[in-house]
């Protein structure tokens, strides 16, 4: 999701799959496009929750020049501190920016207003895959109506 809580990329996987390891395939998929030129595949940075604080999401992260705006957990810390000089720099992290994770998480939110996605009632992985597009649609194309200069009157 872009950081005004709009969806760029979707993947769907079971529903026992845990949401990091398919982070590096949704990076891979990531293309925003632009007035002119190709298209974006590189944000200027990432937030994510606990979870995405892994080794190789950082690394990744860190080579793609990409802001990681991750916090490190307890038990990620505990290790780093038992291994001395070993353990390496602690996660920097800002703190500032982290807070405007919530524009996410209210995405993701609105998107369980919608009864059969938060449930998962569809047999069917790529009927599922629709109603995910079509919210998508929708959040964009709400944004759209609100940013023409006369509203939704207009036409």
């Amino acid at each position: 999701m872009d950081g005004n809580g709009l969806p760029l990329v979707t993947l769907i996987t079971p529903g026992q799959a845990g949401d990091s390891p398919m982070f590096l395939p949704l990076m891979a998929q990531l293309r925003v496009g632009r007035d002119t030129g190709r298209p974006r595949t590189r944000p200027d940075a990432v937030r994510g929750d606990k979870a995405y604080s892994s080794r190789a999401i950082r690394s990744h992260l860190r080579s793609r020049k990409v802001k990681a705006v991750i916090p490190e957990p307890d038990d990620q810390k505990g290790h780093r501190k038992r291994r001395g000089s070993r353990g390496g720099r602690p996660v920097g992290l800002d703190a500032a920016d982290y807070k405007n994770r919530n524009v996410i998480e209210r995405s993701y939110c609105h998107l369980k207003q919608w009864r059969g996605l938060a449930t998962r009632y569809d047999k069917h992985a790529v009927v599922y895959r629709g109603a995910v597009v079509l919210n998508a649609v929708i959040a964009w194309s709400r944004l759209l109506i609100a940013a023409t200069p006369q509203g939704p009157a207009a036409s």
